[in-house]
């Protein structure tokens, strides 16, 4: 916990960014009988029947200093999948970094072996080499900022029924675009002398 805490105190650096990366599914719902619309005076109406047209993954890649979050929405959740989104933090997001922190749980598909199963060894040795991986621990996922934006992300815009990716990726994308634009940021203020003070019951007890 300190370890990812140390990350949040870094200032801003352009060449060594700090990104928080979190996934959620998201189930794909459709309407069983037209809604009826909005009158004045009163809301729109919706059965609540309804049929399940399948589930999505939704990537988030968020850098709270800079107001700035990228999100990409798959079919799969798999180590492909992963690997194929780190390496557009990589390659697309943040190609002039020089070396780039990611933040995120410790999920059974972020793993660095998942860059040797997706492309060659030599482009996942340089995907590698532009990370430094900073994992959140067991039961700390609060701790990651990403998850913050995703809960956004989820209030905003994806609070409703949502039946085709297609729908969902249009929606997200304008999402992401006003948010950018934006600028929004997310002022972290929780410190390890917070965490000694109100977590101490995490700590060891040394008794000498």
């Amino acid at each position: 916990m300190e370890q990812v805490l140390d990350v949040y105190r870094r200032p801003y650096n352009v060449q060594y960014p700090v990104v928080n990366m979190d996934e959620s599914t998201k189930q794909l719902i459709g309407e069983t009988r037209i809604p009826l619309p909005m009158k004045s005076g009163q809301a729109a109406k919706y059965d609540y029947e309804y049929v399940r047209r399948g589930v999505c993954n939704i990537f988030m890649a968020n850098e709270a200093l800079r107001g700035k979050r990228f999100v990409k929405i798959t079919e799969r959740k798999t180590k492909i999948d992963w690997a194929i989104f780190m390496k557009a933090i990589s390659d697309d997001y943040y190609q002039d970094a020089e070396r780039i922190t990611i933040v995120m749980d410790n999920y059974s598909t972020h793993t660095p072996g998942a860059f040797y199963e997706t492309f060659e060894p030599e482009e996942a040795k340089r995907l590698l080499d532009r990370f430094e991986f900073v994992y959140t621990p067991k039961h700390g996922s609060w701790l990651n900022i990403a998850e913050i934006e995703l809960n956004v992300l989820f209030g905003q815009c994806l609070n409703r029924r949502i039946d085709k990716m297609e729908i969902m990726k249009k929606e997200v994308n304008a999402w992401q675009k006003d948010r950018n634009g934006k600028e929004v940021n997310i002022d972290w203020q929780f410190t390890i002398n917070d965490a000694r003070i109100k977590l101490k019951r995490l700590y060891p007890n040394l008794n000498y």
